[in-house]
């Protein structure tokens, strides 16, 4: 039975296009470049933010999100940078009497812009910021399953990512569903995990409901 489901961010709720844009621009760097260099850097299995350093060695993202800040530039993404299917998708489990939650590697600053966002959509938001803990580490997953109000194998987390976000999510107990959005999901879609792990693999999150409603009709 499914009793809660929590969404990861990047990529799941939010397009990060915009985003990682400005950062290219911040950078000073083409943003085709820059894309093509973050494609290659996650296809090699490396983290993302090896990204930077390949333009800038010795780049400190937390150094340079404080000097965008600082110049009227900072982190930002908004309603339009919401996949389109996210609205509707959280108000068809809500109508269908499921508890919401959002969590995912994020800053303080993007929490306050998905307090803004969700507050009235969700029952709960919390960041790595919040919780000093980041995923894929089990301390994150552990905190999820803490302030979620249902038995850790009722809860359904949604992510774009096999390593951050499916396969620690499964080792924490819960269910899961996979995404086919963004970077990482396309890369890894048709990999044997991509395929194996998720209790779900989706194109849309408005699969979810329906999904979710026969899952818990067969009596799991």
């Amino acid at each position: 039975m499914i009793r809660a489901v929590i969404f990861d961010v990047g990529e799941c709720l939010v397009d990060e296009t915009t985003e990682y844009g400005t950062w290219a621009d911040w950078l000073g760097v083409p943003r085709h470049t820059f894309h093509a260099m973050f494609g290659a850097v996650i296809a090699q299995g490396r983290d993302y933010r090896e990204t930077f350093q390949e333009f800038r060695p010795g780049f400190n993202l937390y150094l340079e999100r404080e000097r965008r800040a600082e110049a009227g530039k900072p982190e930002h993404f908004g309603e339009a940078d919401l996949y389109p299917d996210v609205r509707e998708a959280l108000g068809a489990l809500r109508a269908n009497g499921l508890w919401l939650g959002i969590a995912g590697n994020q800053t303080v600053r993007a929490g306050g812009i998905l307090r803004e966002l969700f507050t009235e959509d969700v029952d709960l938001i919390g960041t790595s910021d919040d919780w000093g803990a980041s995923k894929p580490d089990r301390a994150f997953f552990d905190r999820v399953a803490e302030v979620v109000p249902a038995a850790v194998d009722e809860m359904l987390y949604v992510g774009d990512r096999i390593d951050n976000d499916i396969r620690p999510a499964r080792e924490a107990g819960m269910h899961t569903a996979l995404v086919h959005r963004g970077p990482w999901a396309t890369i890894q879609w048709h990999t044997e995990e991509a395929e194996k792990l998720p209790t779900f693999r989706v194109e849309s999150l408005l699969e979810l409901p329906s999904l979710i409603r026969d899952f818990n009709a067969r009596g799991h």
